[in-house]
């Protein structure tokens, strides 16, 4: 069944989000905003108020993480029936991490600490469990690992112990938990499969085919399918019902992907499997596996227009009521006539938002969870009742967010000088002109995809402050079909960079950039190419932002003496050669496009902010950027965050590194810059004497 991309641009979406439909918390209708302050950072970069919204499996309760008084973030459950709340779970010195329903009366979660960065985390998140009431709290797994321990807690599990983040059954007190033995950061042995009784701690093993990777669970919650890896492979075993023992069924690249490989993704209650898998065509689509053969149904159950499949199946007491999937944003197929339904009157109650819904895994009641987004509008989630078609506001995720000082955001394509479709997506102010100052943000990765239509803080923090914003999908970005993937191996610095200087000059050409006011920037693989940018095309950009980035390919390699790496060593051995490069056999493309080597030609302003405790991109790649510029370049400010890893963890230093960017780009081509060049040239030289 193929389906078009859901082109949601801007022109779809109203200014505004009205609300006419009852609900506990009103939402008002927003007039048009007069001129008013910009919206502080901290509403763009704290932690959501609200999110992580979750029915029971009957859809009787609603659990959520929120915002305690004390700054952490609670979990709390909502009884649908008896409109009750109440805080399940609450912590002093932590925060609520995951968190999954195993049973309609009963939770389990693990925690994290959002108040202290990368280099203070020494240990793992811990397990608990408790009831939707409250009661029965139950800590199962240690969340570090001390060197003297009470005899209180010997019957806990290691803290190497983590949630699946697959349902189960939903039906008792047991859950499937992993128990990951670690030999490093990013590298560990195998996954050993745990059945837990989370009012007891007593568990079993599940023995498996090998040393297993992942495992996936079949539509009554047990174990069916586990992956092992050997040299690159990723091999899958199926637990046979009719034997009782596990046997290999195929097996695919792990890295490289193409045709036939595929991904697992779900058990339907006969026991078809559903796997995401490329065929002729090289998109990624839904088809079926013969557990028998391993061979892939030649027809698919989903295929989308342009885009690799990415997504999951919707089920509801084990019948298959949709499947939930992402194009230019996210969107749902629904093959159930009741489904379709309520989508509709959804759309109908909210015409201005993306309306994702979803149903309880075994409805017993008539609720429904919908999350409300939009380009301009952060997530909103609802409770929709089929029977009464109401709709009841639960809460916002970024509530002091002004939609009218919203930009809007469109899904652009442009040509690349040797023809290939680039997609980018592009972000212009709210009541946006032509010749906007504009920053080119590129996403990390690089073999990822960059983002998609929806409300992000980051760019509409920049459209806030004036700037338009373009975030190319360069070659080597996945979710756009194998071609778009293959064409930027071993492209860092050549051909992924012709992309993004060629989207900038569509821009240009567009009347959206103005030339001489262009900056671009990025994190990890993005702030690789924000300085390869100025290497390579000085004249298109006034300025740089690198944070975290690579700013050399061998050191990728070769790592340093302060922390390992926590890159697999698979990934190492098999994905990075091959995509990458080869530092031998490229030695000389990896010199060429190193920022490191080509610091000298690097004059334009930089800002660089790097994690004093960063496992994948070391301090080092900043450190020697930083001062091989020194003899070339004076403008460079300089940013560390001690405690931080691979990305600013913590609100504070969120707020802090924007707040910079903020005043960097002000300064280089912002207002303040085309302040300072008009008084420059109003200013008359005084007449020397004669």
């Amino acid at each position: 069944m193929p389906l078009p991309s859901l082109r949601l641009t801007a022109l779809a979406v109203a200014t505004a989000l009205s609300l006419s439909i009852p609900c506990h918390a009103a939402a008002a209708p927003l007039a048009p905003a007069a001129a008013s302050a910009a919206i502080p950072a901290a509403d763009f970069f704290n932690n959501p108020d609200f999110s992580a919204a979750r029915l029971s499996p009957s859809g009787r309760y609603l659990a959520a993480k929120r915002v305690a008084e004390n700054g952490r973030e609670q979990l709390a459950v909502v009884d649908l029936v008896n409109t009750s709340a109440k805080s399940v779970a609450n912590f002093k010195d932590t925060d609520i991490g995951y968190f999954a329903w195993i049973s309609d009366q009963r939770l389990l979660f693990d925690t994290t600490d959002k108040q202290i960065g990368q280099g203070a985390r020494r240990y793992g998140p811990g397990l608990y469990a408790v009831n939707s009431d409250g009661q029965q709290f139950r800590q199962l797994a240690r969340h570090n690992n001390p060197f003297v321990r009470n005899g209180g807690d010997d019957n806990m599990l290691p803290w190497h112990t983590f949630m699946l983040h697959a349902d189960g059954a939903q039906n008792s007190d047991q859950v499937y938990v992993a128990n990951i033995n670690i030999n490093a950061p990013g590298d560990f042995d195998h996954v050993e499969l745990l059945k837990l009784n989370t009012k007891t701690t007593r568990h079993t093993t599940v023995e498996g085919p090998g040393d297993t990777r992942d495992w996936l669970l079949d539509a009554k919650g047990e174990p069916r399918l586990a992956i092992t890896h050997e040299a690159g492979q990723q091999i899958l075993h199926y637990l046979d019902p009719k034997t009782g023992a596990w046997r290999k069924v195929a097996s695919n690249p792990m890295f490289t992907g193409g045709k036939g490989a595929f991904q697992p993704l779900a058990f339907g209650s006969d026991g078809t499997l559903y796997v995401s898998t490329s065929t002729g065509n090289g998109i990624a689509a839904v088809h079926t596996m013969d557990l028998e053969t391993g061979a892939i149904s030649p027809k698919p159950l989903i295929s989308l227009d342009g885009y690799d499949f990415s997504g999951k199946l919707i089920f509801n007491n084990g019948k298959l009521l949709g499947v939930r999937f992402l194009a230019d944003g996210e969107g749902t197929q629904w093959f159930d006539a009741a489904m379709q339904g309520a989508q509709k009157e959804i759309d109908a109650k909210l015409p201005r938002t993306v309306n994702i819904v979803t149903p309880p895994t075994h409805a017993e009641t008539p609720y429904l969870l919908v999350e409300a987004y939009s380009d301009r509008q952060p997530r909103a989630y609802f409770i929709y009742d089929t029977e009464k078609k109401t709709l009841n506001l639960a809460g916002h995720s970024h509530p002091n967010i002004k939609l009218s000082q919203m930009g809007t955001q469109d899904l652009q394509h442009y040509a690349a000088r040797d023809g290939m479709k680039i997609p980018a997506w592009l972000t212009t102010p709210a009541g946006a002109g032509k010749n906007l100052p504009m920053v080119v943000l590129v996403h990390g990765g690089p073999y990822s995809r960059g983002t998609a239509w929806g409300w992000k803080p980051e760019s509409q923090f920049l459209a806030s402050r004036g700037y338009a914003v373009l975030e190319p999908e360069f070659r080597g970005s996945t979710g756009f079909g194998y071609q778009h993937f293959h064409a930027g191996w071993k492209q860092w610095g050549l051909k992924m960079q012709d992309d993004i200087a060629d989207g900038v000059k569509w821009a240009i050409a567009q009347g959206i950039a103005d030339p001489k006011r262009i900056c671009i920037a990025g994190a990890s693989y993005g702030g690789y190419a924000a300085m390869m940018g100025l290497v390579n095309d000085p004249g298109l950009f006034q300025c740089g932002i690198n944070w975290v980035g690579v700013t050399d390919i061998n050191l990728l390699f070769t790592g340093h003496w302060r922390f390992t790496s926590d890159l697999p060593p698979m990934w190492k051995k098999y994905g990075m050669p091959e995509l990458i490069g080869d530092p031998v056999k490229d030695a000389e493309q990896f010199k060429a496009t190193s920022p490191l080597q080509q610091a000298a030609r690097i004059t334009q302003p930089l800002l660089l902010a790097y994690g004093g405790a960063d496992m994948r991109v070391p301090i080092i790649h900043g450190t020697r950027f930083r001062d091989a510029l020194k003899a070339t370049n004076k403008q460079v400010e300089w940013i560390e965050y001690e405690e931080e890893g691979h990305g600013w963890a913590l609100p504070k230093n969120r707020i802090d590194f924007w707040t910079r960017v903020e005043r960097f780009l002000d300064k280089q081509i912002g207002a303040g810059a085309a302040a300072s060049t008009a008084s420059a040239a109003t200013t008359k030289p005084t007449p020397s004497a004669p």
